[in-house]
């Protein structure tokens, strides 16, 4: 059969797939056909015809997959067609298939999606002719197949060849995953191999037969599914293939009964459930040749290609053969898993959403989440990438046809899938387990497997599935060695006595040397209380005090009393761990090898042993001391804050020295948080390891240890003699199980439980952990770690995987996270530090224009270094002086608060008019008003001008001004100019001000009290220049003034207006002989007052 496979058209944006193509019939429909999905296939809704086939809608993938890997991003919205192409006449299968019907619901819910089309538009076209897409191979980007695992490598290749992308979900074969050799090739589902070796691994079932039937597609999948399971080291004992007669299959049978320890058998064929005939002969017959009894489990191999409905389904083909019905006892299915929605009420809502035309069955349906898939990747597509490239960026979670779908970096589907079980009496499917590929665990669903006569299986050897180890099925490799080489047997003893004779000596010299005594050892001085026991301690220790010397008796007595805690020779910090009192004369030749043994162990998180000290009559062990103490120690201690990253780094801490431990092939056998211990970088390191070998080599007597301490100990440990004193591997996964609960619960061993004494133990006493101390993930391996079946218990190297998942690969350890926080801290503190510096810097420019708007700048700078200002003379200057008329009059009929708002108001309106001008503000006192131009930077003759004009400003600006209080009362104001020479200066130290000094600034000021409202009255000195200026300034004529303290009259002028000055003038009042000219008129007053009383009159009339 030829291997289908799709293709896009780079010239015209058009798909095509690997078949018949026929562009004149772009909407032919084929027969029907029961379909088959590389990822999830739908199952046969035809189940209850009489003969059931083998689903195979793959080409709806191939249509999708293309939608995936050349789809319009959002930059480029375009109209894409789809051709579906397949080889509907190679196969009789493929004669029965509607794509049409698929494409359509796949392209409807792609176009209604916005998410999935980015603007894009997408159809389909069916193309039945044969084999001429080679013709057009050069216009193709990518290729999607092919479904025999047979054709994989050639494909690989040939995309290498080509440059073009590959894309299958049937290969299978170990060799594609290496990407220098395959780099345009990808899966886009997970390897079925992956699915069998997680459930071969969590039963441990590692002998496996293989049984293909006699299609070649068939016989393709068996050999690279034996060579994939053969790369992962399982030991594959057959592979065979059978035909379509029953004296065939009984043939096959007799030869996979004659092989020996085989747990499992994998059926690559079509199952039998959706109509596959030679697996019900061969179910059938295996159930006459008794090979269903138990012994053995066979696997279907084609349902890990897609999701098998068990959800209130009925398989007929179970139903009416009640010899097969007890056949499939022994029969595990395992497929893709549909939790929430199953195939047939999906199906069933696309009906009715009118997305699939009613006639037509779900056999010829297929379910479009890698339609999806496909679609969300299309915008990524630019030419500067590649289409493997964009299939790899898609890792997301989203909703599939009937379940939802997760990809992970690579771009492979992370489905979860189910294990399907039948209990020989019914014909219903049940699940037992999930395989949960994202999380690699096989989590148990509350079923047990049923198996026939409630025989299972036999479990093999755990090293099959451990990496890095070779594996015999229970024959040490090197007896085999010893037994067929006598000559290499004889020289491997002779050198080992000869090393054990070198070690030896190593223990009593050198600078390593392992047995330490007092002249090996500085002891820290014990405090005064420490010594108020040492009568007692002597007791106790049985040391008779005169047999020593008066130096060797100082020295025992302070390591009676040094808390176990002293120096070496070398500076280094040691703990001392005493072994339990009894006769210990010499080093035996087996207690020196696990002196050597613990001497050798160098590990991160392993405490390392620097000796054993034998003097005196005390014997201790000797390892490094660590300032944190114990890991009981650092989660009693409440001062200590512990989030899950601090404790994730301790567990991980843990594992690995484990880890290190059992490579070493050596358990614990006494491990609890007390002797775990915590380094000053917050590493953990393992400690006590090697205890119970000293205390057997050693030869010391059992001391049965207290109840608490064994609360740490496995059930198969505690149910055998000598409870604490004997260990194995699987006792310290249970051990590690429940520091695990220590540390995520923070509290001791079964706290939780609070029973003092169980008066009818329950059949499992386990600690009892709410979620919400620690993911999920990680209480559901807490639990796998203390089964009471320590066979069920995952080793540290699975430990170790699966708590990296939990963690998501991220980096767990403390010192690593602290870095990583400081580093983040020092970002956001420079951060910080830039943007109060912002802050500092906009704050001195608002103090420094503050102090600009009070002082002229070169006065501002000089006071802010501290230095001194200097008196400066300027030869000619304008001064500008005014006030409110009758100010007197309107502060003794307003509120004060009135008269501030007045002031404010008014002053604002000149500070706007001034800042269009080159004048200085000097001050204002009351309600009168100095301005200055020529200082404090000399202008020129422009003095008199800037002057001018601002005045001219201010009167046309006053003249439409209001008072709030008293809107009816006129603002009038006087205005004086002067221009002469004066002085400038600085006066004062506390609130310093610019001040001006002359007979300028008199003058001024008497032209302002001497002038008329609504008048700019101008000296003569300011005509003059004005005049010279020659810029069309109006003055007229006012005559002679008194000029208050000048001597007599002078002549003055009025400023009238100036050429091009458009501005409007308020008009001068007209005063009637007897008025106050510097004042506001009575009747003015009155008419104000007049209002005023008839509101407050108003106002006492509404209130009564």
């Amino acid at each position: 059969m030829r291997p289908p496979l799709c293709a896009f058209h780079s010239k015209t944006r058009t798909w095509a797939a690997h078949g018949h193509t026929t562009p004149d019939h772009p909407k032919a429909h084929p027969a029907p056909l029961p379909i088959s999905s590389p990822l999830f296939s739908s199952i046969p809704r035809s189940l209850q015809l009489p003969r059931y086939q083998y689903g195979v809608f793959w080409f709806l993938l191939l249509a999708v997959l293309c939608l995936w890997l050349i789809g319009p991003s959002p930059a480029h919205a375009a109209h894409f067609r789809v051709g579906v192409v397949g080889p509907w006449s190679c196969d009789p299968l493929f004669s029965k298939a509607l794509p049409s019907v698929a494409a359509q619901l796949a392209v409807n819910r792609i176009n209604r999606d916005p998410v999935l089309s980015l603007a894009a538009t997408f159809d389909y076209v069916i193309l039945e002719e044969k084999c001429e897409t080679s013709r057009a191979l050069d216009g193709f980007m990518g290729f999607i197949g092919p479904a025999n695992p047979g054709y994989c490598d050639a494909a690989s290749l040939l995309g290498k060849g080509w440059n073009k992308a590959v894309f299958s979900w049937g290969c299978v074969g170990y060799e594609l995953d290496d990407v220098r050799s395959h780099p345009t090739f990808a899966h886009s589902m997970p390897r079925p191999t992956w699915v069998l070796i997680s459930l071969m691994q969590h039963f441990r079932w590692a002998q496996v037969g293989i049984i293909a039937s006699s299609e070649d597609s068939w016989v393709e999948t068996s050999i690279k599914v034996a060579n994939s399971l053969r790369s992962h080291g399982m030991p594959v004992r057959l592979v065979v293939t059978i035909g379509n007669d029953p004296g065939s299959v009984r043939k096959t049978l007799a030869k996979l009964k004659k092989v020996e320890d085989l747990r499992l058998v994998i059926m690559c064929m079509h199952s039998a459930l959706i109509g596959g005939g030679p697996q019900k002969l061969l179910l059938e017959t295996a159930k006459d040749m008794r090979l269903t009894e138990g012994s053995l489990v066979f696997l279907p191999y084609d349902t890990l290609l897609y999701s098998l409905p068990y959800h209130n389904v009925t398989y007929p083909a179970l139903r009416s053969n009640s010899k097969l019905l007890k056949a499939y006892d022994a029969v595990l299915t395992v497929t893709i898993d549909s939790p929430k929605t199953s195939f047939y009420q999906a199906y069933q809502e696309a009906i009715d959403r009118g997305e699939i035309a009613g006639n037509v069955k779900p056999t010829q349906v297929n379910t479009y989440c890698v339609a999806v898939i496909c679609s969300r990747a299309s915008a990524m597509l630019t030419h500067t990438h590649t289409l493997l490239t964009l299939s790899k960026q898609c890792c997301d979670l989203f909703q599939g046809f009937s379940h939802p779908v997760r990809t992970n970096m690579s771009g492979a589907s992370l489905a979860d899938y189910v294990i399907l079980d039948t209990d020989g009496k019914t014909w219903d499917l049940r699940p037992t387990h999930r395989i949960e590929m994202a999380a690699d665990m096989v989590r148990f669903l509350g079923r047990d497997i049923h198996f026939p006569h409630g025989i299972s299986p036999k479990t093999d050897s755990n090293c099959w599935f451990i990496k890095g180890i070779i594996c015999t099925g229970g024959t040490h490799t090197h007896t085999q060695i010893y037994v067929n080489h006598p000559s290499f047997l004889f020289v491997y003893v002779s050198l080992l006595l000869s090393r054990r004779r070198i070690n030896h000596i190593r223990l009593f010299r050198g600078p390593n040397k392992i047995l330490l005594t007092l002249d090996d050892v500085t002891f820290i001085n014990p405090s005064l209380s420490n010594k108020v026991s040492s009568y007692r301690l002597m007791q106790e220790l049985n040391i008779q005090i005169d047999n020593f010397t008066s130096s060797t008796f100082k020295k025992l007595f302070l390591l009676l009393f040094c808390l176990s805690l002293f120096y070496l020779q070398n500076g280094d910090w040691a703990w001392l761990k005493r072994l339990p009192h009894g006769t210990f004369r010499n080093i035996n030749p087996k207690t020196s090898d696990v002196f050597e043994l613990m001497k050798d162990m160098r590990h991160e998180n392993i405490n390392l042993f620097l000796g054993f000290f034998h003097d005196c009559g005390v014997f201790a062990i000797v390892t490094e001391f660590c300032t944190r103490g114990s890991m009981e120690d650092l989660l009693l201690n409440e001062d200590v804050k512990l989030d899950w990253m601090f404790k994730s780094s301790l567990l991980l801490d843990l594992i690995k020295g484990m880890k290190y431990l059992h490579h070493r092939n050596l358990y614990h056998g006494r491990l609890k948080s007390r002797n775990c211990v915590v380094d000053g970088r917050f590493v953990l390191k393992i400690s006590d390891y090697g205890y119970n070998e000293v205390l057997e080599a050693a030869k010391f007597p059992y001391t049965e240890p207290p109840a608490e301490d064994l609360l740490w100990t496995a059930p198969e440990i505690l149910r055998g003699p000598s409870p604490g004193l004997y260990g194995s591997l699987h006792g310290d996964v249970y051990s590690f199980a429940i520091i695990m609960q220590e540390v995520v619960m923070r509290g001791p061993p079964f706290y939780m439980l609070e029973q003092s004494k169980i008066r009818k133990p329950p059949p499992l006493c386990r600690p009892v952990v709410s979620p919400d101390y620690a993911p999920m993930e990680c209480i559901q391996l807490m639990k796998q770690c203390w089964n009471e079946e320590p066979d069920r218990r995952p080793c540290f190297d699975q430990i170790f995987d699966l708590f990296k998942n939990i963690n998501k690969g991220r980096k767990t350890n403390i010192i690593d996270s602290m870095l990583r926080m400081l580093e983040q801290y020092s970002s956001n503190l420079e951060e910080l530090i830039r943007e109060r510096t912002e802050e500092l810097e906009i704050e001195k420019q608002k103090t420094e224009k503050l102090l600009t708007q009070m002082l002229p700048p070169t006065v501002a700078n000089a006071l802010k270094v501290g230095g001194t200002v200097e008196p400066e003379y300027f030869d000619n200057v304008t001064l500008y002086f005014s006030d409110i008329v009758g100010f007197t009059t309107i502060s003794a009929n307003s509120e004060p608060i009135e008269v501030v708002d007045l002031l404010n108001d008014l002053y604002t309106l000149f500070d706007a008019i001034i800042g269009n001008h080159d004048v200085y503000k000097v001050e204002t006192i009351g309600d009168a008003y100095m301005v200055a131009s020529g200082l404090p930077v000399a202008n020129g003759d422009r003095h008199a001008a800037e002057i001018s004009n601002m005045a001219l400003d201010i009167l046309s600006a006053v003249g439409t001004f209001k008072m709030r209080h008293m809107p009816d009362v006129p603002v009038r104001i006087r205005i004086g100019l002067h221009s002469g020479p004066c002085v400038a200066g600085v006066v004062g130290l506390t609130m310093p001000r610019y001040c001006l000094f002359g007979d300028t600034v008199t003058t001024a000021s008497r032209m302002e009290s001497t002038g008329m409202p609504y008048r700019i009255h101008v000296h003569n000195s300011t005509v003059k220049i004005l005049l010279e200026l020659k810029a069309g300034y109006k003055v007229q004529l006012r005559g002679k003034t008194d000029l208050k303290g000048k001597g007599g009259t002078e002549e003055t002028y009025w400023l009238i207006g100036k050429d091009n000055f458009e501005k409007p003038l308020p008009v001068p009042p007209e005063f009637k002989k007897g008025q106050m000219a510097h004042g506001l008129q009575m009747e003015e007053i009155a008419r104000y007052k007049k209002k005023k009383a008839e509101k407050l009159q108003q106002l006492t009339k509404k209130n009564n």
